[in-house]
């Protein structure tokens, strides 16, 4: 699980390094203060005005299984997607969260000591929890990262790092049977459709 791990931090060191907006989707942050789940926007004149972040409510029909193996394997995805959700909404995050502190800094050379004590942080605070993902959990990671970013975890690595490093990690994961090129498509595929109603749920707090 080592090489696992490595890839896992180079992806939020990656996410948190991004500067390109055409390859992941950044929400606009220009003139709004956060807090928790309101904020203030200003406009060209001054003056605030107080938004409410309403999240919607997602309904599903209660789950159904055709045998005992069946309902085993959903609630083992419960526990999988309670524990790599987190992790991928990490991942999402740090993009947004130093985006614009990146943007700050006037050269490359103090942007890459800054990714490099990012990612040391990073790693010496989630190092013992990851170390713990199985292969099964670090599958339904790579899958949930692409259902955050909206983009596959090896399109990330191939944008910031170039298309050779990508291939190595890429390989490194394949090892460990887990593919960075997974893609995400609820709505076709059975099992991603499962991850999403899971996630939602879990989200929801009604999980």
């Amino acid at each position: 699980m080592k090489h696992l791990l490595g890839i896992l931090f180079l992806l939020i060191a990656s996410l948190a390094y991004a500067q390109n907006t055409d390859v992941v989707s950044l929400p606009s942050v220009q003139n709004k203060v956060y807090k928790g789940y309101y904020f203030f926007h200003t406009d060209e004149d001054g003056d605030s005005t107080l938004m409410l972040v309403l999240n919607p409510i997602t309904c599903f029909p209660p789950e159904r299984f055709k045998n005992k193996k069946a309902e085993e394997f959903y609630w083992r995805t419960v526990r999988d997607v309670k524990k790599a959700l987190p992790y991928a909404k990490l991942i999402s995050a740090t993009l947004i969260e130093t985006y614009e502190y990146i943007e700050t800094l006037p050269t490359k050379k103090e942007r890459e000591a800054h990714m490099k004590r990012m990612e040391d942080e990073l790693f010496r605070q989630y190092k013992p929890e990851l170390k713990r993902f199985s292969r099964r959990q670090a599958k339904v990671l790579v899958k949930l990262i692409y259902r955050e970013t909206n983009q596959p975890s090896y399109s990330i690595i191939k944008a910031f790092l170039g298309s050779f490093r990508a291939a190595v990690w890429q390989g490194f994961g394949k090892i460990f049977g887990v593919s960075l090129k997974a893609d995400w498509r609820p709505e076709t595929d059975e099992n991603d459709a499962m991850l999403e109603r899971i996630a939602t749920r879990v989200e929801q707090g009604a999980l």
